[in-house]
């Protein structure tokens, strides 16, 4: 079979979701080829003698961007991912989890099996990632760092989450499980992002201490092969604390800076999000990483059902007594609660009330907030951030009194690439496919 594979976003990353697959295809003999929207407009020539396609949707961007894509497409198609159960109306298969098997399944047999898979690889071996169908590591997000950007790679120590935070898409699929994705493997596939002149490297997982034990293995060997290479990761406040003893040694390996769902800076929203911790837990994380030289990178979730106009200033001025600006990516001030089929947030008597339907072009249930003037911000802070806004811009647009606050420039390590993964996709983004 010729098997197209299309990644329509992963944020700024070479997508690991596509090469994945491909790399599975490809050793049960399979013609596989890709095409990655965030980097190569959609060309229907592309379809020229393919037999099946499949659309990776790790992430509610990608999603709206493959439903767009969908209508397009006379082959069948399978969608696979976090998403996947919210293209299942358009497309021909939909499989979620640890799907590489199931999509070589699906190419061969035309049947997916159970829309979540969580067992391992058949034989316990996973594919080695089949990266030299995508573009170049040089067309994607760069290390900004010092004045200077470096080339990065992404990879992945584990899938699914050990928690259930209650707006998070992974406990829908995960349910509270992870999987670990072998050391030899992940040690194995930095060596080719290292060949292919990556200097730094994003570990993905949904949280890199999930398994702690794992992890680290995973970094000190990394770390003997590639003694230079610097990286990133992703951690829970809850967990940033519980494994303080880590961090020396991770700053010693290159750990440059974390991202953390901070999510909100009040403490009823966080218990209602079932986040693990408080404002002051997320205050004590970012001085800790800071006493090891990691920088923290914050995300948010401003917007919900009960947010308050106060809620907004007062993150805005946590961001700026903790010296955080240039921490934060202004897309972050704008996020809109979504809640796609399955949120665990459903049931909260509160998100029920504000809901108003489903909205399948969104892939999210239509809620309002109980103060019209809250809506209405959201949608100003998110079209001022699209158009470049900086923190003291957002500050303006919320009607908070100014501030004025530390930055560090750009001396703050970052990758070039803002969006986030429960950010509305912009038009640009769209504009692929159109």
């Amino acid at each position: 079979m010729r098997v197209l594979l299309v990644s329509a976003y992963e944020l700024g990353h070479q997508p690991l979701h596509v090469a994945g697959p491909a790399g599975a295809l490809r050793d049960h003999g399979h013609d596989v080829v890709a095409v990655d929207l965030s980097v190569q407009p959609w060309d229907d020539v592309v379809l020229d003698g393919v037999d099946r396609v499949l659309i990776a949707v790790p992430m509610h961007t990608a999603a709206r961007i493959a439903r767009t894509l969908l209508a397009r497409i006379d082959r069948p198609t399978c969608c696979y991912g976090l998403y996947a159960s919210t293209c299942a109306d358009i497309a021909d298969a939909v499989v979620a989890g640890e799907y590489d098997d199931a999509l070589v399944r699906w190419v061969e047999t035309g049947d997916v099996g159970a829309v979540v898979q969580l067992g391992r690889p058949r034989g316990g071996v996973a594919a080695s990632p089949a990266r030299d169908i995508l573009p170049p590591l040089e067309r994607y997000a760069r290390l900004s760092i010092g004045g200077e950007e470096r080339t990065v790679g992404y990879v992945e120590a584990s899938h699914g989450c050990a928690h259930r935070c209650r707006h998070c898409p992974v406990p829908v699929v995960y349910d509270g499980r992870i999987r670990i994705v072998a050391e030899n493997d992940v040690v194995r596939d930095v060596d080719r992002l290292v060949e292919m002149g990556a200097r730094h490297v994003t570990f993905g997982d949904p949280d890199f201490l999930n398994g702690v034990h794992h992890s680290m293995r995973v970094v000190r060997a990394v770390h003997a092969r590639h003694p230079d290479l610097t990286f990133d990761c992703t951690v829970k406040v809850e967990h940033v604390l519980r494994h303080a003893s880590v961090w020396s040694e991770l700053a010693d390996a290159g750990c440059l800076f974390v991202v953390s769902a901070f999510e909100s800076t009040d403490d009823a929203t966080l218990a209602r999000l079932d986040k693990g911790h408080t404002v002051d837990d997320a205050a004590r994380a970012v001085s800790l990483l800071r006493g090891h030289g990691i920088e923290i990178r914050p995300s948010f979730l401003p917007f919900t059902p009960w947010t308050t106009v106060s809620q907004l200033h007062d993150l805005l001025d946590f961001v700026a007594d903790h010296d955080l600006v240039d921490n934060v990516d202004p897309v972050q001030y704008s996020i809109r609660l979504l809640l796609p089929p399955g949120s665990l947030l459903l049931d909260d008597p509160d998100v029920a009330a504000a809901i108003e339907g489903y909205d399948p072009d969104r892939l999210s249930y239509v809620w309002r907030s109980s103060d019209p003037a809250v809506d209405e911000l959201q949608a100003a802070v998110a079209a001022a951030v699209e158009h470049g806004a900086t923190y003291a811009r957002v500050r303006e647009v919320v009607g908070a009194t100014p501030r004025d606050a530390c930055c560090a420039g750009a001396a703050r390590p970052r990758l070039t690439e803002a969006w986030f993964c429960c950010a509305e996709p912009t038009d640009v983004q769209l504009g692929a496919v159109r």
